[in-house]
Parts: C-alpha cells; sequence; structure tokens
C-alpha cells in the first residue's frame, strides 16, 4: 500500500483532499514532526474513523515506515480516546459540576506507559481527539504537548494529519 494507492480511491470530486493527502504525509507538509510522528498520527487517526477498511490500509502503508511499538501505540490512542472523549466530553458538556469531582473510575494504563515518547502518545491522542470531538480532551493534550515543548507548528500538524486522514476516510465510505 502507498499514498498513491490510497490517493486512487479518492473520487475526482475529492481532488482537494487527494491533494492534501500527498501534502500532510510528508516531512515538509507536517512541520515540527518527524516521519515517525507523521505516520503514527496518520495511523491514530484513521483508527478513528468510522472506516474499518481505510485503517487496514493505512497501516500496510506504514507498516515499513514505522516501528511495531508505534503501530500498538497509534491504535491503543485510537482505543482510548474512543472512551475518554465520550466520558470527558460528556463532562464539558453537562451543566451539574458535581460530575467532575467524581472519579472517572475507568482504567486508562496505557496512558502512563504506551510503549512510545509520551509527547509522541499524546500528539496520537490529540489527532483522535480531534476527530471525535472532544474541546476538553484536544484542550489538555495541546497544553501537555506546549508543556512538553513542542510548537505550535507540530500541533497544528497533528490536527491537519487528523482532519486530511479523516476527510479521506469519510470519502472512500461514501464513494463504495
Amino acid at each position: 500500500m502507498s499514498v498513491t494507492e490510497l490517493k486512487k480511491a479518492l473520487p475526482d470530486y475529492a481532488k482537494d483532499i487527494r491533494l492534501n493527502l500527498s501534502s500532510v504525509l510528508k516531512r515538509e507538509g507536517a512541520p515540527g514532526l518527524g516521519e515517525e510522528q507523521i505516520f503514527g498520527v496518520a495511523l491514530a487517526s484513521a483508527h478513528a474513523t468510522d472506516n474499518p477498511e481505510f485503517a487496514r490500509q493505512m497501516e500496510a502503508l506504514v507498516q515499513e515506515k514505522v516501528s511495531e511499538a508505534t503501530v500498538t501505540a497509534a491504535k491503543a490512542a485510537a482505543s482510548i480516546m474512543a472512551m475518554n472523549n465520550v466520558y470527558y466530553r460528556f463532562l464539558h458538556l453537562v451543566s451539574d459540576e458535581e460530575y467532575k469531582k467524581m472519579p472517572a473510575g475507568l482504567r486508562m494504563n496505557v496512558i502512563g506507559q504506551p510503549g512510545v515518547a509520551k509527547e509522541d502518545f499524546e500528539l496520537y491522542s490529540l489527532a483522535v481527539s480531534a476527530i471525535n470531538g472532544c474541546g476538553l480532551c484536544v484542550e489538555n493534550h495541546e497544553k501537555a504537548l506546549r508543556k512538553a515543548g513542542m510548537g505550535r507548528d507540530a500541533v497544528q500538524s497533528t490536527v491537519r494529519i487528523a482532519a486530511v486522514i479523516n476527510a479521506a476516510a469519510t470519502t472512500v465510505r461514501h464513494a463504495a
């Protein structure tokens, strides 16, 4: 699987997505991120979409470009954020402040030991949280990344990758 093959699956009306896919998956198109981070973010984002076939294709694309630890961490970020984004979006949206004082009671061990650099896992989590629309999680992951020394360019690149991967996965799902 290659980026070219992924792009071929996009119909002509999604030319902008095709062009953006070419751009954001290159170091020049993702300032502040290394190649391992770019493809880790892309894989986590693909697993956050409602398109399992696209996620499998993205995994095949990144398999030769990243470590097995990155593949596992990207999938773990998509999994744990699927849970956390629902729970923390609820806390963010509900007007009863008492819920925020209650323990979550949810296991989240992978966040403490993701198997990759903490900053990389934060990037993956930010991308998934942006796709899932959890404002509280997006804000907290952005703050953690900035505190860890990541620049705004890396944060923006991460969200741009998530946006393009989400659009590509949505487009191919509906074009099929």
